[in-house]
């Protein structure tokens, strides 16, 4: 836009020009980087330019560094409440509140705000007694921290004394005081000490008066109250005597001083098998599922401890067995016993996300089908003469209190495993997804256990585990794999360091099996893309009637606070029309980088001319607001489309969710044996434990696998983990076999012949 004028003072022509550049089309030719902007202006006598403008872009970040504490402070004391505004461009300006009232330390000099923004009440009095907000603001966006609440309390103080009374018929007079200067208040502390003081004024040669009224009734009632406690302790002596007489008699009437003891429920062994005893626990009374020969029988009576303890000792010197295979005790009866206990409260019952399974020290597998979690116990992680029965289930985000500060989000699924607390002799390895795009410069992961207490903890900084830590963790591309030797309830965050830093989300397009009105649904799910959330979406769309109507698709969602869009396109307008008033839906930047909301999603209602209109065409897109974006190509016959739900899509484990001892690993335990005693011991050319990890590709990791007294198990334990049940053991033997170790032969054999 051009306006043209003239100089009143020179009267020389003025040409004042004047252009609208969206920040959109700026970062179309330049990128997110900073620019500027600079007017040039020419003509036949030369060529003149302005100041250069630079431009940033603005925002505000949503959590404060520092927020303000509550204080309880004494009348007169000094109060300093800290801020620390969020991080933005321009910087944020600073305001505090009280009671939402704004404070203005020039009205009021009994307050005074820091260059650091910090508030200070110089002299604290009764009226400062309130809600202190710190607020935050710039051009972009206003932020308020959290209220803190500042009480002012008085602590109480003595009168001075009244004067003595006059003396009194019983020789004494008395003087008093009252705890009003000042009167507590808010809290503060009453006045110590006696506020009545009395003293003889006769010098104790006052004569003794008669008994009064008030005399007779003291002395009436103490002779009473001695009467009640005499015939009360003579009940007690008769019942006490009763009670035992009984009782003796009742041990001299009875079997048990003449002949053994034999526990109801237990029945004596056949005699084709009396030198064995077999023992089928009740599950309501103990925590172990186990079954097998444990000792010879040499006391005749069958007496054997019963326990209601997480665990089951094994007789001393006896034989035990662990069925392998499949485990199946009472999953309902499991979760009751296991909720009873205080720690496990917020465990869930649903069955279909929890597994559990009794071991020993030969280990076992559980895993949460359909969703890439997965615990494993390798061999001689439990102590021998040990039964655990061990729990792995997968939270919902939502019914988990896990609070976020920053840039934090939430990379993976809140998975527990335990019971907690009980002794491991070597790591156990959880196997979870996360939806991190992985870039050592954009992210700073950790994991997070929560305490007996409630609390979460930072365990683990990803990428600089040391050697002597209780965890360490294998993060790959969509995976990782944490090893502990404590369990607990885990977590993955990440912190983005910039921009650039990308979650990976998931976009699932489903729409009704069939329709019988002129409206049609397409809902859009964007989650992250770990199968345990899919799974979860998979199952509300098996309940709602819905079916997948495109392939899903992964979008890079980057932390640069825009958010999500949604819209549709190229629909034909002569058959479909779509009910939604504005051009496209949005989903908040927040609601999906904090990784706390399940099953986001957005619905898209369409409606058709006439109920004979079955074919649908049209192109929705997903999309971040100046980032990246996907679009679904819609073609097909609302009437006639019957593809599955999730055939392809979910991946589905046919494994048991439990697998105990050797039928839980792909390398038999013999043979697992014998390569650690072979590749343990250190080799001059190399031919050993190290040689093994450099082929398997996991060199990155020696400085763990060293720490452990066997490097090549941990490196094995670590094999099992990433190949469950997909282990292809020949390459594994072919491995073996250029390292020269002869043990890779021994792969040929049977199960049965090991």
């Amino acid at each position: 836009m051009i306006e043209r004028s003239l100089d009143p003072p020179t009267g020389l022509p003025v040409m004042q020009v004047k252009i609208d550049i969206s920040r959109q089309q700026v970062e179309k030719v330049f990128g997110l980087d900073d620019f500027w902007c600079q007017c040039v202006a020419w003509s036949t006598s030369g060529t003149q330019k302005s100041q250069k403008a630079y431009v940033r872009i603005a925002y505000l970040r949503k959590n404060f560094e520092q927020e303000p504490l509550g204080k309880e402070v004494s009348l007169d004391q000094e109060i300093l409440l800290h801020c620390h505004p969020p991080e933005g461009v321009p910087p944020a300006e600073v305001e505090w509140l009280r009671n939402n009232d704004l404070i203005d330390p020039v009205g009021d000099p009994n307050y005074y705000i820091t260059i650091d923004h910090n508030l200070i009440i110089k002299q604290a009095r009764l009226a400062d007694t309130g809600n202190y907000t710190c607020v935050a603001s710039n051009i972009v966006a206003r932020r308020k921290s959290s209220s803190a609440t500042v009480i002012v309390y008085v602590d109480g103080g003595w009168s001075a004394w009244s004067a003595w009374s006059a003396c009194g018929v019983d020789c004494n007079t008395w003087r008093s005081r009252e705890c009003t200067q000042p009167v507590p208040g808010n809290g503060g502390r009453e006045c110590q000490g006696l506020d009545l003081q009395s003293r003889n004024c006769t010098n104790e040669l006052c004569p003794q008066t008669a008994s009064g009224p008030e005399d007779v009734a003291l002395y009436v009632g103490i002779i009473s109250v001695a009467l009640c406690l005499t015939l009360l302790l003579i009940v007690v002596i008769l019942v006490y005597r009763r009670k035992k007489e009984g009782l003796d008699a009742d041990v001299a009437d009875s079997s048990i001083l003449t002949t053994g003891f034999q526990p109801v429920g237990v029945k004596p062994a056949k005699p084709e098998n009396s030198h064995l005893l077999t023992i089928q626990p009740d599950l309501t009374t103990t925590t172990s599922s186990y079954q097998g020969s444990l000792r010879p029988r040499h006391n005749a009576t069958g007496k054997f401890p019963a326990t209601n303890g997480p665990l089951l000792d094994p007789l001393p010197e006896g034989r035990h067995a662990l069925h392998n295979g499949k485990l199946t005790p009472d999953p309902a009866d499991f979760m009751t016993r296991l909720s009873t206990q205080s720690y496990f409260k917020t465990i869930p019952r649903d069955m279909a996300n929890t597994s559990y399974g009794t071991f020993n020290f030969l280990g076992g597998r559980l895993t949460i089908p359909s969703t890439g979690i997965s615990l494993l116990v390798p061999p001689e992680a439990i102590p021998r003469g040990k039964i655990y029965e061990v729990y792995l289930t997968v939270h919902k985000k939502e019914d988990i209190r896990l609070s976020l500060a920053g840039c934090q989000t939430l990379l993976s699924p809140i998975v527990s495993c335990g019971p907690p607390g009980v002794v491991l002799t070597k790591p156990v390895i959880l196997s979870m997804d996360h939806c991190a795009e992985a870039s050592p410069d954009s992210w700073a992961m950790k994991l997070k256990k929560q305490s007996y207490e409630g609390t979460w903890e930072d365990v683990l900084q990803v990428g600089e585990e040391l050697p002597s830590d209780p965890y360490y963790c294998q993060l790959e591309a969509e995976s990782c794999r944490i090893f502990t030797e404590q369990l607990g309830r885990f977590t993955l965050v990440g912190e983005s360091l910039s921009m650039a830093a990308a979650k990976r989300l998931k976009l699932l397009l489903f729409a009704p099996v069939c329709c019988t009105t002129l409206e049609y649904s397409i809902r859009v799910y964007c989650i992250d893309d770990t199968q345990d959330v899919l799974k979860e979406v998979m199952q509300v769309e098996r309940q709602l009637g819905g079916r997948l109507i495109d392939e899903p698709q992964v979008l890079l969602f980057k932390d640069s606070y825009h958010n999500l869009r949604l819209s549709i396109h190229d629909m034909p307008l002569a058959h479909w029309r779509s009910k939604l008033l504005a051009g496209y839906q949005e989903i908040p930047f927040y609601h999906i980088w904090s990784g706390s909301q399940r099953s986001l999603h957005c619905t898209f209602t369409l409606e058709r001319i006439s109920l004979s209109t079955c074919e649908l065409a049209c192109r929705l897109c997903v999309w971040q607001v100046e980032g990246e974006g996907q679009s679904f190509s819609i073609d097909f016959n609302i009437a006639k489309d019957s593809r599955p739900l999730d055939s392809e899509f979910l991946c589905s484990d046919s494994s048991a969710p439990a697998l105990a001892g050797p039928s839980a690993f792909q390398i038999p335990y013999l043979i697992r044996q014998k390569i650690c005693s072979s590749l343990d011991a250190p080799c001059p050319r190399g031919v050993d434990w190290r040689l093994l990890a450099q082929r398997l590709q996991l060199d990155r990791h020696l400085n763990f696998f060293a720490s452990k007294a066997s490097p090549t198990s941990a490196i094995l334990d670590l094999w099992e983990s990433q190949h469950c049940h997909r282990g292809n053991l020949n390459q594994l033997a072919g491995v073996m076999a250029e390292i020269g170790k002869q043990e890779a032969m021994i792969f040929l054999v049977t199960d049965g012949e090991c």
